[in-house]
Parts: structure tokens; C-alpha cells; sequence
């Protein structure tokens, strides 16, 4: 299911605020809440915004070693979930083959949200943590809460 980065937000819990990615899947009106870290959520919001803020953090530093090498990020695939923790697969082209790498969705999200490439989402992890979208009006966008 194609997908996209619909907002980056904080949620208040039992145990003090946390950062959701929320993903947009094309023909549904439900969203798919990832949550994450605050260095992985600035980041997303940083690469959304096509921010630069001179030296590479990690993920502009990862996505300059891929492209060195002579590869390029194709898409990314949240593919699965286990027990609550989301699995991604990075899909890279490289000058030998194209791969696929396992990696953490909020990783994979902050290089996608760099280089726009497409996103998406299996349908079973969809369906599986698939929320309305009304929960997620009143958190404060990532960007209000850090200096991003």
C-alpha cells in the first residue's frame, strides 16, 4: 500500500512525551502511528523540511556514504510488526545489484523524508495498527515541541 509521511508529533503518555510518525496510506482515511525516538522525529522533520544544518547529522552522513558508493534509496517498505516494534526495509539500488536492508522505520523514514523516495506500507501491518486520525489532533507538532 503506497504511503506517506502525513505528520510528525509528540504524544503525551503515562511515562512522560513520545514522538509519532504518522503515516498516510493512499485510499484510507486511518493513519499508521510509529513511535520513535526525539532524534529519529527531528530528523524526519529536518529532511521533511529539507533543512540543512551545515554538518551532517547521522542520517544526511548515511545517505552521503550510500550516495558516494554509487547508490541511491528507492523506497522504503514498512513490512512487518512484532510484538508492537515495526520492521522497514530499506530498498537500495547499487551499482552492483539492487538490496534490501533491514532497518528501524524511524532510520528508513529520515532517509525517504531526504531524497523522496516512495513509501510503503504492507497491508496486514496496516491493518493491524491502522488509527483514526482524530486521535492525533490535539499532540503538538514535533517542531513546536524541539528547536528542529
Amino acid at each position: 500500500m503506497d504511503a506517506a509521511i502525513d505528520a510528525v508529533r509528540v504524544a503525551g503518555t503515562p511515562t512522560g512525551p513520545v514522538p509519532v510518525v504518522l503515516l498516510a496510506v493512499e485510499g484510507e482515511s486511518d493513519l499508521l502511528p510509529i513511535f520513535i525516538g526525539f532524534d529519529e522525529a527531528a530528523s524526519i522533520a529536518r529532511g521533511l523540511d529539507a533543512e540543512d544544518i551545515g554538518r551532517p547529522l547521522t542520517h544526511d552522513l548515511t545517505l552521503n556514504l550510500v550516495e558516494e558508493l554509487g547508490g541511491r534509496i528507492e523506497r522504503v517498505v514498512v513490512s512487518d510488526v512484532d510484538d508492537g516494534t515495526y520492521i522497514a526495509d530499506l530498498h537500495l539500488a547499487t551499482p552492483r545489484e539492487s538490496t534490501v536492508i533491514d532497518a528501524r522505520p524511524s532510520d528508513s523514514l529520515a532517509l525517504a523524508a531526504r531524497t523522496n523516495a516512495p513509501l510503503a506500507v504492507d497491508e496486514d501491518v496496516f491493518e493491524a495498527g491502522r488509527r483514526d486520525p482524530d486521535e492525533f489532533d490535539d499532540m503538538d507538532d514535533i517542531r513546536e515541541v524541539m528547536e528542529v
